[in-house]
C-alpha cells in the first residue's frame, strides 16, 4: 500500500476511532472500552500505511487478513469499518452498538461485509486462527503462485491472549514453520480486569517468542512513527513478528485511564465529557467531521486499484490455473463422487471385520487424489487416528506443497488454526485426535460452529473400549457435549460402508463443521449392499427388521450396532420380535418430518438405546417408558470386552436387560 494520506492530521484520524468506540459504548452503557481507544494510533497506522484491502469487494482473495484476537475491543472494528467506507457499516449500525440484530455484537461475529475475518472474544483464539490464515497464504501461494497470492495477516491481541495456553502452542507452530507472513501486534497496555498484568504474571515476553523462532520489536504504542518504522521492518524479517506497542488503556478517558476500569466499564456521560476535551475533539457524539472523514475514506479506497490490477492478473491467467484457483477459493470440490462410490462397494465387499478408523483411512486414500485441496493433521497422533493417508506428503518450511501437517501435542492450537485455514479459503482442512482429547480444543471446535466454518473432525478411540488406557482416556460425556453443540454434525458409523457414507456427508455439509467419530477397536460389518443410496443420509434408519410384529427396537450408533445385531439374534429366539435402528447422526434424525421419525422409531414398541458412553440425551429418542444402556460412570481400567460386559454393553448383557424390562411392563 502507498504512503498514509497527509491531508487530515494522524492525531484526529485516530481520534475519530476514539470518539465513535466510546460515543458506542456510552450509549449501550455496556462495552469495553480500554482496547479501542488505548489501541486508534496501532490501528490508525497499520490501516492507512499498510493494510491491503478494498471495502467494496471484502472477499478479495488476495487481501491482508487482519483479526482482532482481543475480541472485547469489537468498537475497534466496526469504527474501523465504517471511517474506510464498508457498504453495509452505517453510523446507524455504530448507535446501535451491542443491540439485537445488529451488525455490531459486543464480540466480532464472522462477516466479510464489515471487515470482521473471525469471531473472537474467547482470549488466544483470534491468535491461533491468525496463524492459520499465515499458514493457508503460504500454502495457497505454493501451488497458484506469488502473483495470485501475496498478502499479509496481521494480529491484534493483548495480554490476556497471550496468557491463554493456545498462544503459546500456535506461536510455537508459526515458529517451526516459520511463518514470515505473519505479524502480530502486542497491545501491551499491562492491565487485565484484576489490575495490573504483574499480579498474575511476571513473564519474560521477549524470550519466550523469540525461544519459538520469532522476531521481536518493542515500541512506543501511540508514536506512529515508531509504529510504522517497526511493521516497515516486521514485513521484511524472514521470521513470524511480533511487535509489542505499549499503550495507555482507554487513552483520554478521566480518572479510568490506565487503569483496570478502563477495561470493561462503559464511560459515563461525564466522562465521555471529559475524554472529548483531553482527545481535543469537540464534536456531537457520533459526528465525524467531514475532512477526518474524508482521510479515512481515501484509506478505504486506496486498495481498489492494487485490487483490479490483482483482477486483471487473474484474468490474464490461463484458463485452467484460473479455474482451479477460483474453485478452490469458493470451495467447490472437483467430483470426488465415483472415488468415494468405488471405495464403498470395496468396503462392502471385503467384509472385514475392522476398525471404523481404518476404514476412514481407506475412504481417505480414495478421496486424497479426487479432492487436491483437502489439507489436514493429527496432534501426534498419526500411526493412531489413521488420519494420513499413504503417501501424503508433510508441510514444512520447507515445503508448503505438502498436505498433511504435524501439529504436535497441541490439540488447541490445532483446532484454532484449521478454524484459520478453513476462514481464509482455499483448502477443505480436517484435524485428527483422540475423541477423549476433544476437552483440549473444545473452544475452538465450538468457534468452528458458530462461524460456520467446514471443517471436518477425525475423532478416534471413542469409547470405553479403550480398555486398559482407563477412564482418563475413554470418552463418556462427549459424546452429549459434541451434539449439544448447534450447527455440529456428529456422525458415529457402524462400519466400512457407514464410514463411507458419512464421509460423503461431511463432503457435502455446508457452512458447518463434522466430527467424524471412530472407533479404535475392530468391529464386524453390519451392512453388506454398497449401493448408491446413502441410508445415512437422514440420521437413522432401519437396518434389520423384525419377524413378525415388533415388540422392541434397538437404537444404536458406531460400534454398538453390532452389539444389538447379537442382541436381536437372542431376542428373536426367545420368540420376541425386534427390530434395529443404526443411527449414525442424531442431529440430521432431528431434522426429519415428524411422520419419518415415528416410521423408524415405533413409538409402540420397546424402545431401548445401546451406547458405549453417557444416556444423557437418549430419553428424547426412547421415551418415558423405554430403557438406556450406557454409563452414567465414569469408564473403567480393564480389557475392552471385560469393560464392556462390566458395564451390561454386550449382546447378552442388552438381551437380559431388554427381557427383564419386558417382564416389568
Amino acid at each position: 500500500m502507498s504512503s498514509e494520506s497527509t491531508a487530515c492530521d494522524s492525531g484526529r484520524m485516530a481520534g475519530a476511532i476514539r470518539a465513535l468506540s466510546m460515543d458506542a459504548i456510552n450509549r449501550a452503557k455496556s462495552g469495553h472500552p480500554g482496547l479501542p481507544m488505548g489501541a486508534a494510533d496501532i490501528a490508525r497506522v497499520l490501516y492507512s500505511r499498510f493494510l491491503k484491502f478494498d471495502p467494496a469487494h471484502p472477499d478479495w482473495p488476495d487481501r491482508d487478513r487482519f483479526v482482532l484476537s482481543a475480541g472485547h475491543g469489537s468498537m475497534l472494528l466496526y469504527a474501523l469499518a465504517y471511517l474506510t467506507g464498508y457498504e453495509a457499516m452505517t453510523i446507524e449500525e455504530i448507535r446501535r452498538f451491542r443491540r439485537l440484530g445488529s451488525k455490531t455484537p459486543g464480540h466480532p461475529e464472522y462477516d466479510l461485509s464489515i471487515g470482521v475475518e473471525a469471531t473472537t472474544g474467547p482470549l488466544g483464539q483470534g491468535f491461533g486462527m491468525g496463524v492459520g490464515m499465515a499458514l493457508a497464504e503460504r500454502m495457497l501461494r505454493e501451488r497458484f503462485g506469488k502473483d495470485l497470492v501475496d498478502h499479509y495477516t496481521y494480529v491484534l491481541a493483548g495480554d490476556g491472549c497471550l496468557m491463554e495456553g493456545v498462544s503459546y502452542e500456535a506461536a510455537a507452530i508459526a515458529g517451526h514453520l516459520n511463518l514470515s507472513r505473519l505479524i502480530v501486534l502486542f497491545d501491551d497496555n499491562g492491565i487485565s480486569i484484576d489490575g495490573p498484568t504483574s499480579l498474575a504474571t511476571s513473564e519474560n515476553q521477549k524470550g519466550r517468542f523469540e525461544a519459538c523462532g520469532w522476531h521481536w520489536q518493542a515500541v512506543d504504542g501511540h508514536d506512529p512513527e515508531m509504529i510504522g518504522e517497526a511493521i516497515a521492518l516486521a514485513r521484511k524479517v524472514d521470521r513470524p513478528s511480533i511487535i509489542a506497542c505499549k499503550t495507555v488503556i482507554g487513552l483520554g478517558l478521566p480518572g479510568k485511564a490506565g487503569t483496570a476500569s478502563a477495561h470493561g466499564q462503559s464511560p459515563t456521560d461525564a466522562e465521555v465529557a471529559g475524554a472529548r476535551q483531553a482527545l481535543d475533539w469537540p464534536y456531537a457524539p457520533f459526528e465525524i467531521p467531514d475532512d477526518v472523514l474524508a482521510a479515512w475514506r481515501e484509506v478505504g479506497r486506496r486498495g481498489a486499484a492494487e485490487r483490479k490490477d490483482w483482477s486483471d492478473r487473474l484474468q490474464r491467467t490461463d484458463s485452467e490455473r484460473r479455474d482451479r484457483f477460483q474453485a478452490a477459493i469458493a470451495g467447490d470440490l472437483p467430483d470426488w463422487r465415483a472415488a468415494l462410490q468405488a471405495c464403498k462397494e470395496n468396503l462392502a465387499g471385503a467384509q472385514a471385520e475392522e476398525p471404523t478408523r481404518k476404514s476412514s483411512k481407506t475412504v481417505m486414500e480414495a478421496l486424497v487424489p479426487a479432492i487436491p485441496n483437502l489439507i489436514g493433521g493429527s496432534a501426534d497422533l498419526t500411526s493412531s487416528n489413521l488420519a494420513r493417508p499413504d503417501g501424503l506428503p508433510e508441510v514444512s518450511r520447507e515445503n508448503f506443497g505438502g498436505r498433511y501437517i504435524h501439529f504436535g501435542i497441541r490439540e488447541h492450537a490445532m483446532a484454532a488454526v484449521t478454524n484459520g485455514i478453513a476462514l481464509h479459503k482455499g483448502f477443505l482442512p480436517y484435524c485428527a485426535t483422540f475423541l477423549c482429547f476433544v476437552d483440549y480444543c473444545r473452544p475452538a471446535v465450538r468457534l468452528s460452529a458458530l462461524m460456520g466454518q467446514k471443517v471436518i473432525y477425525v475423532l478416534t478411540h471413542d469409547t470405553i473400549t479403550q480398555g486398559q488406557d482407563g477412564p482418563t482416556h475413554q470418552p463418556v460425556e462427549h459424546f452429549a457435549i459434541l451434539r449439544a453443540t448447534p450447527d455440529l454434525l456428529f456422525m458415529r458409523p457402524a462400519d466400512g460402508v457407514e464410514v463411507a457414507e458419512c464421509w460423503e456427508l461431511a463432503l457435502e455439509a455446508k457452512d458447518q463443521p463434522v466430527a467424524l467419530v471412530m472407533t479404535r477397536e475392530a468391529v464386524p460389518p453390519v451392512r453388506t449392499e454398497g449401493g448408491v443410496e446413502n441410508r445415512c443420509r437422514r440420521g437413522a434408519y432401519v437396518l434389520q427388521e423384525a419377524t413378525g410384529s415388533a415388540r422392541v427396537t434397538l437404537l444404536a450408533t458406531g460400534s454398538e450396532v453390532w452389539v444389538a445385531v447379537g442382541a436381536r439374534r437372542i431376542l428373536e429366539a426367545r420368540g420376541i420380535a425386534t427390530r434395529i435402528v443404526s443411527m449414525p447422526c442424531l442431529e440430521l434424525f432431528d431434522r426429519q418430518p415428524q411422520d419419518f421419525r415415528r416410521s423408524i422409531l415405533a413409538p409402540d414398541t420397546l424402545r431401548v438405546s445401546i451406547e458405549a458412553a453417557a444416556t444423557y440425551g437418549w430419553d428424547r429418542y426412547v421415551g418415558p417408558d423405554g430403557l438406556m444402556i450406557g454409563l452414567t460412570t465414569f469408564g473403567a481400567s480393564g480389557r475392552p470386552d471385560e469393560v464392556m460386559a462390566h458395564f451390561g454393553i454386550t449382546p447378552e448383557g442388552v438381551a437380559a436387560s431388554v427381557m427383564a424390562k419386558l417382564k416389568s411392563m
